[in-house]
């Protein structure tokens, strides 16, 4: 299923769902961040999705992660807490979804870089390359946020 990412745009249609998501910042020891680009609108991003009915954030956290990447992480930490309304996903069988994401810092377990159906590219990336890849405004808040060493709260927006 194919999706478009709208962004303070005013002829965006209203969303008609929400569904709580999560996200993953992943690093390895040498500085370098877990991306996926993704098979519904080829962005670049961190890895994650949908949290399931009966299951925790965090489980979702692991989950998502080693189903998109094969990388197997632990959640951590708090990045932040992403339900900006003005940013809505178009879904080719009409649904119309608000934003809502957690985002973590994770620790890496381990396992080996794969694709999924979800994802036609697993990598790490040096943050001084993210400027190269084309990466969703939202997504890159996100990212900026877990990158920054001297954050002491989680972003709430």
């Amino acid at each position: 299923m194919g999706r478009v990412d709208h962004y303070g745009d005013p002829d965006a249609p209203a969303a008609n769902s929400l569904v709580p998501s999560v996200t993953a910042v992943a690093r390895r020891t040498d500085g370098t961040l877990l991306l996926v680009r993704r098979s519904d609108n080829g962005l670049w991003a961190l890895p994650g999705g949908a949290v399931d009915l009966g299951e925790s954030v965090s489980r979702a956290v692991t989950r998502e992660v080693e189903e998109e990447t094969g990388i197997l992480v632990r959640a951590v930490g708090l990045v932040g807490i992403y339900s900006d309304p003005r940013h809505v996903i178009v879904y080719d069988d009409g649904e119309v979804r608000q934003q809502f994401s957690l985002c973590f810092t994770t620790e890496i377990l381990g396992g080996s870089l794969r694709t999924s159906p979800e994802t036609s590219q697993v990598l790490f990336v040096a943050p001084g390359d993210l400027d190269e890849l084309e990466i969703h405004p939202s997504m890159r808040l996100r990212i900026a946020h877990g990158l920054d060493s001297d954050r002491r709260t989680p972003h709430i927006g």
